[in-house]
């Protein structure tokens, strides 16, 4: 062994002797740590029985907001049956009742399907209001009606019972039936008896093929 690594282990076993500072270090830190780990024990223990874990306040009812919708849907269906008991479906792609004292829904981009004697038929618009008392839909949209046999109807704006299955126009309509095509200010239709009563500049054009 070479005269400096011997004089290294002499200085170690100097600093580890018995008596030297670091020996007085390991003696205090025997004492004190074990005291140190106890008092933060009881720190965890009692810390949480000192703080309380209910909070109360008063809220002004007059100062707090109300939510102004009771209800938004996505993708909302509503089904039901008219007065001979055949079913129909009323799909929305956002539906929004915005009071419990009110049966009435604002749809958008609502689908109607309704059975019909001869076939079933189709309603379209890009929204409208749908009372589930009545079974009515106001429809402030463009709307479009398609049934078997040609049937076609679209109006500006529209209301319409399904539960009777009629149909009234709001404003300017046109249409096609097996006779022909129609316009008119205004408009009445029993969807099941395919029957349209024109009111207001009504023009008619038949076509004498399909008339026949």
């Amino acid at each position: 062994m070479s005269d400096s690594a011997a004089q290294i282990r002499v200085e170690q076993r100097h600093w580890a002797a018995p008596g030297s500072s670091h020996d007085s270090v390991i003696f205090w830190a025997r004492l004190v740590l074990p005291v140190l780990i106890g008092v933060l024990t009881a720190f965890l223990v009692v810390a949480p029985l000192t703080i309380g874990g209910d909070v109360s306040f008063v809220l002004d009812k007059n100062k707090v907001d109300v939510a102004r919708e009771r209800m938004r849907l996505q993708s909302a269906v509503y089904r039901g049956e008219d007065d001979k008991g055949r079913p129909f479906s009323l799909s929305a792609g956002s539906a929004v009742q915005k009071s419990s004292t009110e049966a009435i829904v604002q749809l958008n981009q609502l689908f109607a399907q309704i059975g019909l004697t001869d076939g079933p038929a189709t309603l379209r618009a890009d929204h409208g209001k749908y009372d589930m008392g009545k079974q009515q839909v106001a429809i402030d949209s463009p709307v479009q009606f398609r049934a078997a046999n040609g049937y076609k109807l679209d109006a500006s704006a529209a209301t319409v019972d399904l539960q009777s299955r009629q149909l009234t126009s709001d404003g300017p309509v046109a249409g096609t039936v097996p006779q022909g095509t129609f316009s008119a200010a205004h408009m009445s239709a029993d969807l099941e008896k395919h029957t349209v009563t024109l009111t207001g500049n009504a023009r008619l054009r038949i076509n004498a093929r399909r008339a026949k």
